[in-house]
């Protein structure tokens, strides 16, 4: 058994931007692209390039490449840009920068693009001063028409998501507004919805007694948590992908893939006892918003379905297993190396629920991803995107209780806070406060209950 002790080196604020494919959740710019024609000639290519986000010191692109002239088996874009921005983190594709000279090379799954057929890829990356537009576009080393938007639309708001702040190279997601595509039926004892732009320190949905009744001695502290949150997230209100709105998005039921960043090999007996484990241990903070077998506050499922649909290897013959179970994405590494599922299969890409470039629609989509590194230590990483932890403390503790360092990091998934700095009036050790407690409290509980409490009006509860 593992030292209960959760060192977290990870220090985490959230909604924040995030190191590579981690997490970049960004709404979508709708300002109108200002034509750049290459050199005033006929062209075989367009590229769409739009800021689609922007923060203090970095900012997120979308880049469309529509290709008019013969199929391509394989393509490679290159730009420039010119105002000091570096690209820190892309998907869709393989990104490098040399100088001021931006190359996007297409991955795996994206190589073959057909006449009259298009491609999507996207980055992050940091500035020093205003956004430059890009320009020199070419694709294939040939030049390509450009449409370029580099001042996201107003209320295009950043809410980048949240995770530890060296959190690992993972997913960012697609620049799009999140559509609720399960959203319940209203309940008629709802008492109240949320405004249009509450304040930082307003609650977004009014309960009566009945519905919100936390134990006298946690009302403080609960809400010096709630004002702490609100007043340093950026847009609390406004992120939609909270664990809350994936379940929400599934009908009651969440998606895993399973990204083994390890050359130990996978018995098909371990691959069933980590789904299992996964199973039971995300089913904690499930129980958590459950009372008496119903949700509380009308959270609407007494019960959350999870299941692991797919697994990411560098070998598949580290896979010991020949059944098709799950998905298997093998060799398809992001830039740190590390495996990763196909992003046309994510929701952290895709929010918007389209999932039609994903090989097998949306019954193969996966909403989180369970990132088990060798090596990595007494650690972690979540967020929207997923969980990251040690992979052989994650298998040693199998048949263990809790695995609190999961744990932790699933209550970023639903969007709690660390304490790393403060600790709220009159509560001492608990699972979000890391390293002060091995399994879920009672205070963790009343957290969780209370954030779907501040958030539920978005379903019209």
């Amino acid at each position: 058994m593992r030292p209960p002790r959760t060192t977290h080196r990870l220090r985490k604020r959230l909604m924040r931007p995030i190191p590579v494919a981690v997490a970049a959740t960004l709404v979508a710019a709708t300002g109108a692209l200002v034509p750049m024609l290459a050199n005033g000639a006929e062209s075989s290519c367009k590229v769409d390039y739009r800021v689609t986000g922007e923060w203090a010191d970095g900012f997120q692109g979308a880049v469309e490449i529509a290709n008019s002239g013969k199929p391509l088996t394989r393509w490679k874009l290159t730009f420039e840009l010119a105002g000091g921005e570096k690209i820190t983190q892309g998907w869709n594709g393989s990104w490098t920068q040399s100088g001021t000279t931006v190359t996007v090379k297409n991955v795996s799954w994206n190589g073959s693009l057909a006449t009259g057929g298009t491609v999507s890829t996207g980055f992050v990356g940091s500035r020093s001063g205003a956004t430059s537009v890009p320009g020199s576009f070419k694709l294939n080393g040939k030049a390509c028409d450009s449409g370029v938007d580099s001042s996201p639309s107003a209320g295009s708001t950043v809410a980048p998501s949240f995770s530890e702040s060296s959190s690992p190279t993972a997913t960012p997601t697609a620049a799009a507004t999140p559509s609720v595509t399960a959203t319940p039926k209203a309940s008629t004892t709802a008492t109240a919805t949320a405004t249009a732009a509450p304040s930082a320190a307003a609650t977004a949905t009014a309960t009566s007694a009945a519905e919100w009744n936390p134990p006298s001695g946690l009302v403080t502290p609960l809400g010096q948590v709630w004002d702490h949150m609100a007043s340093t997230y950026p847009d609390i209100y406004g992120f939609k992908n909270y664990g809350f709105d994936q379940i929400m998005a599934n009908k009651g039921s969440i998606n895993y893939c399973v990204r083994w960043d390890s050359d130990n090999p996978v018995t098909a007996t371990l691959r069933d006892r980590i789904e299992s484990t996964l199973q039971k241990q995300f089913g904690k903070w499930m129980a958590a918003l459950t009372e008496d077998g119903k949700g509380y506050n009308q959270w609407p499922y007494a019960k959350v379905s999870v299941r692991v649909v797919g697994w990411a290897v560098k070998d598949r013959s580290t896979l010991k297993w020949t059944d098709d179970s799950v998905d298997i994405y093998a060799g398809n590494l992001d830039e740190g190396g590390a495996p990763q599922c196909a992003p046309p299969c994510g929701r952290f890409f895709h929010q918007d629920g389209d999932y039609s470039q994903c090989p097998g629609k949306e019954e193969h989509h996966y909403d989180q991803s369970l990132w088990l590194t060798k090596g990595m230590g007494f650690g972690g990483a979540g967020g929207d995107w997923g969980q990251r932890v040690d992979q052989e403390y994650f298998t040693d503790a199998l048949d263990e209780e809790n695995l609190h360092i999961y744990l932790h990091e699933v209550g970023h998934t639903f969007g709690l806070d660390d304490f790393y700095d403060w600790t709220p009036t009159g509560v001492g050790g608990f699972i979000m406060n890391a390293g002060s407690a091995t399994e879920i409290t009672e205070f963790d509980k009343w957290m969780v209950r209370d954030f779907w409490r501040h958030i539920k009006s978005r379903y019209g509860y």
